[in-house]
């Protein structure tokens, strides 16, 4: 009897001493009702600057380069002497010219006098009418040998002032690929003057917004007012810099390239600072809103292969892969939805890494007891 009774003892002492094992709680995972609403997305361009006023210096006459007056990347003023080229023959061409010239005016004033003699006599009725017409006619032809002979000086000095190239606008001068001693020719090019108080950023615009414009209806007269509506754009450097002034679109070409498909653009950038250059490539950024968007975080898109999905709650809470398409925002943190989800929809956000194809994900908040 005290043996039964120490074992009964024994027994509930050591059930005293076992451990509760821990409830197993069903935790419900982050989800996320799919709303529609606007967002403005940067859309980005591949941009090459270019000076409004680049102008090409090429020379108008042939002979040997003298002087180079200038250096590569110097600020240069409009009508300021970039080059000079070999003006001797220029300057024998003119002498001569003007020689010619006075030749033809002594002729002229010969002429000039026998036909008002002539007239004077044939007034008198000295000399015939035949004798006064070959005079007349002889001092006219004089004064057309004048007229020739000083277009001849004219020309001639125009050469020789084509022997000093001056610059044809204010800018910035480019690569100059000859050296003193040359021979240059018109088809010899000299260097590029840039002229950058303000910059053209050169870019395509891409075929889908083309293709938006043509359903649009847009008409030829309806582009100005298009680009006048536009944003303004910034212009990112290559190495990350944000160029500090903002441009504005200001042509979008009428033809689109057969090649690509696309339209090409110009940002006018002011350029106070002479910062920009022609050549410079880099990106051009301009905010455009969509409205009536779905938008989703990155996280809750699962890739699955060549498949995007997100998870899609169902009303028994368990979840559902849809196949959705999506554009980038451009912001690192979320996608626009094009296909796949409606307003309304419950989906997995947070997790959705985690889920499987019809796992519970949703669970009802565990009920706290108090106890008796």
């Amino acid at each position: 009897m005290k043996t039964t009774k120490w074992i009964l003892m024994l027994s509930v002492g050591l059930a005293s001493c076992t451990p509760e094992l821990p409830k197993q709680i069903n935790s419900s995972f982050e989800t996320m009702t799919v709303k529609k609403t606007d967002i403005e997305l940067p859309y980005k361009f591949s941009a090459r600057m270019k000076g409004q006023n680049d102008v090409t210096i090429t020379p108008q006459v042939s002979g040997q380069l003298m002087r180079i007056a200038v250096s590569e990347g110097q600020l240069v003023k409009k009508g300021q002497v970039l080059f000079a080229i070999d003006a001797r023959n220029a300057q024998l061409e003119l002498e001569a010219a003007q020689a010619n010239l006075q030749a033809a005016l002594a002729q002229e004033n010969s002429a000039k006098l026998e036909y008002e003699s002539n007239k004077n006599l044939f007034d008198k009725k000295i000399v015939s009418s035949y004798m006064l017409n070959n005079s007349q006619n002889s001092y006219k032809q004089a004064q057309a040998a004048v007229a020739q002979a000083r277009a001849a000086v004219n020309r001639a000095k125009v050469n020789l002032g084509f022997c000093t190239i001056t610059a044809p606008v204010s800018g910035v001068i480019g690569e100059i690929p000859v050296r003193v001693g040359d021979q240059v020719s018109p088809m010899t090019e000299l260097t590029m003057v840039s002229g950058n108080t303000s910059m053209f950023a050169e870019f395509s615009v891409t075929e889908a917004i083309v293709e938006a414009m043509v359903q649009s209806g847009m008409k030829a007269d309806d582009v100005n007012k298009y680009i006048a509506n536009l944003p303004d754009a910034t212009f990112i450097m290559k190495n990350g810099t944000e160029y500090p002034h903002k441009g504005r679109v200001v042509s979008l070409t009428g033809v689109v390239n057969d090649a690509t498909g696309s339209l090409t653009a110009k940002v006018s950038f002011p350029n106070p600072e002479g910062h920009l250059y022609s050549g410079i490539q880099g990106t051009i950024v301009m905010p455009f809103a969509e409205k009536n968007v779905i938008i989703i975080p990155q996280y809750s898109v699962v890739r699955l292969q060549d498949k995007s999905v997100v998870y899609k709650v169902k009303a028994d809470s368990t979840a559902t892969a849809i196949d959705v398409t999506t554009e980038d925002t451009g912001n690192g943190k979320e996608f626009i939805v094009t296909s796949g989800l409606s307003e309304g929809d419950v989906i997995v956000a947070n997790g959705a890494n985690n889920v499987a194809e019809g796992q519970k994900v949703l669970f009802p908040a565990e009920e706290v007891k108090s106890e008796e």
